[in-house]
């Protein structure tokens, strides 16, 4: 009985987990995408709205990358002790990048001269992109499999960086753009709205393009991804998430071009993203570390998990109602002249 409470537990954790990256992902991910997308609006009262589009939100959206990390931590040490090693130069490229894009945000506003308006919304575009290159990049290293060695890395400092792996950078990079520019779309109107909609056209199918890519690459880096997707009868169960990426595609396409409806293509971009998610836990599912280190094997003692979960049991619906709260109160478009700065 013990055992199998046990092992619900670290089942549970790894839900909540991944929970919270995808929500770090579509929340952080489309103010990540007004960043890389800055250099399409030059005009400085653009800029201004983008950035007034996410005042309100954009900071609360990095609780979940921090819930994420020390979930990561508290409930499977042993996988932290060995992805942490594996790719500290794109973890740190990530969190610099996230830092200097936060101090960007706040000081462009501050800026005094042209040069420190360049210099700030310079940042801020790099920031943005780095970061985004960098949790691509992160994704790749480790669905390519880390190099373990008994209970530690065993690996080089520069494994982690593979034309696999770059590939699912510049995938998260077009991603997050998409998701920006379905953002602005929503929340915008006039010529900003009309930039950003045909924008979004346009990376749809580049985004769509890396799925595409990532997922006919992915199954031939492991023995056990490929009999996952492709063993028979197995494939018949895994089978619906292609076909339902295929549907959502569709729309996507169908409702970027229906200019009467400005919340279906986020949503189904959000949907989308979580499909691409699905299909990352049909690949990883039971491992922590494909494939050298399952969930039961990295996790922490029972009743450390018990400690905390009962912790995020109280906090992470706390979250959820500030967050919807936030979002709901600023919800609406704004135009030009408006913001929260």
């Amino acid at each position: 009985m013990g055992l199998g409470i046990s092992i619900d537990l670290t089942i549970a954790w790894a839900i909540l987990l991944a929970f919270s990256v995808y929500v770090y992902v579509v929340l952080d991910g489309f103010d990540l995408g007004l960043g890389i997308l800055y250099p399409a609006f030059p005009e400085k009262e653009d800029r201004d709205l983008l950035m007034n589009t996410v005042a309100p939100v954009w900071d609360g959206n990095e609780t979940w990358l921090v819930l994420g990390g020390g979930g990561l931590f508290a409930a499977f040490p042993l996988a932290y002790a060995i992805i942490m090693p594996a790719l500290y130069p794109p973890v740190i490229a990530m969190l610099l990048a996230l830092i200097f894009r936060g101090v960007a945000f706040e000081f462009r506003w501050r800026a005094g001269g042209r040069f420190s308006e360049v210099f700030w919304d310079g940042a801020f575009i790099g920031g943005s992109t780095v970061a985004a290159l960098s949790q691509g990049i992160i994704l790749g290293a480790l669905l390519q499999g880390i190099e373990v060695d008994g209970r530690s890395y065993g690996g080089g400092w520069w494994d982690w960086l593979t034309p696999f792996s770059a590939i699912c950078g510049l995938a998260v990079v077009a991603g997050y753009a998409l998701l920006g520019a379905c953002w602005l779309n929503l929340k915008t109107v006039g010529k900003v709205q009309n930039q950003a909609r045909n924008l979004a056209r346009v990376l749809g199918f580049v985004t769509v393009g890396f799925i595409g890519v990532v997922s006919l690459w992915t199954p031939f880096l492991e023995q056990e991804y490929f009999t996952r997707w492709f063993a028979w009868p197995h494939m018949l169960e895994v089978a619906i998430i292609p076909v339902l990426v295929i549907g959502f595609v569709l729309m996507l396409g169908k409702e970027l071009y229906n200019e009467s409806n400005d919340w279906m293509p986020f949503v189904l971009t959000l949907g989308l993203f979580g499909l691409c998610f699905l299909g990352l836990g049909v690949c990883m599912w039971p491992y922590v570390i494909p494939t050298s280190v399952t969930l039961t094997e990295a996790a922490s003692p029972f009743k450390s998990q018990l400690f905390m979960f009962v912790g995020a049991v109280v906090l992470v619906p706390l979250i959820l109602s500030y967050t919807a709260f936030a979002y709901w109160v600023f919800r609406g478009k704004i135009k030009h002249g408006e913001g929260y700065h």
